[in-house]
């Protein structure tokens, strides 16, 4: 096991399909006996729930179901807002603001009971949570690898190479990219995306094909070696 390790899963855009592959690779972690925490530090576009006042954070709530951890919801999800906004925004609109200092706070209480703690980003690298704080200053106060998750469509080559070089600039280390398929259409640039990375970026690749619903084994499979992967750029 590897004690005090996290990794944060970003994305090259909203809805390239972070939480779905977060999800995955947490129940490949969980099928290699780790014990794997989510930390989704602040989540927009709530649902209200059922009690006055309560914000529900579906992704937090997927990600914590795929992790099998009994950490409590407030942890692994300190901040809410109903707001579909940057972090800072939503929270700047209800007259709050994020704390760095009381995010870490929480990230070390995760840390301290899990083997790995997997830290989703709301969209990109630098969607700020704070006026002068961003996914990748979180990346750089809490120590974490950064996983990069693609969602491939034209444009895509641009969205990808822009945040790793931002990574590599920063001095962040990339434990690689995930091209995923989470569009319906396919079109020639689906079709050269993998090998157009492959031979512009210095960063290992693993694609994870367009997945048929049903087919939960193919998927199981694909996340396993994922988990596989990601171990071995961690332990590095």
């Amino acid at each position: 096991s590897m004690p005090g390790q996290g990794i944060l899963i970003t994305g090259t855009d909203t809805g390239v399909g972070k939480t779905f592959v977060a999800c995955g690779l947490a129940a490949g972690l969980r099928r290699r006996g780790i014990r794997v925490a989510p930390f989704k530090p602040a989540e927009t576009g709530c649902t209200p729930g059922a009690t006055p006042g309560e914000l529900v954070p579906a992704d937090a709530v997927l990600l914590r179901e795929a992790c099998g951890t009994d950490a409590p919801l407030e942890a692994i999800c300190p901040y809410r807002f109903q707001l579909p906004v940057a972090p800072w925004v939503a929270a700047k609109a209800e007259g709050k603001e994020i704390n760095p200092s009381f995010l870490a706070g929480r990230y070390q209480e995760l840390v301290a009971a899990h083997d790995l703690v997997i830290v989703e980003t709301a969209g990109g690298i630098l969607v700020p949570l704070a006026e002068q704080f961003h996914y990748g200053d979180l990346a750089r106060l809490l120590e974490l690898q950064v996983l990069v998750v693609a969602g491939s469509k034209l444009g895509v080559v641009n969205h990808t190479l822009l945040t790793l070089e931002y990574l590599r600039h920063s001095g962040l280390r990339v434990a690689g990219c995930v091209l995923n398929h989470p569009f319906e259409e396919q079109s020639p640039a689906t079709d050269t995306n993998a090998d157009t990375l492959r031979a512009l970026s210095r960063t290992p690749l693993f694609v994870l094909p367009r997945l048929t619903p049903g087919d939960a084994g193919a998927a199981a499979r694909l996340f396993d070696k994922l988990a596989h992967n990601l171990l071995t750029a961690l332990g590095e």
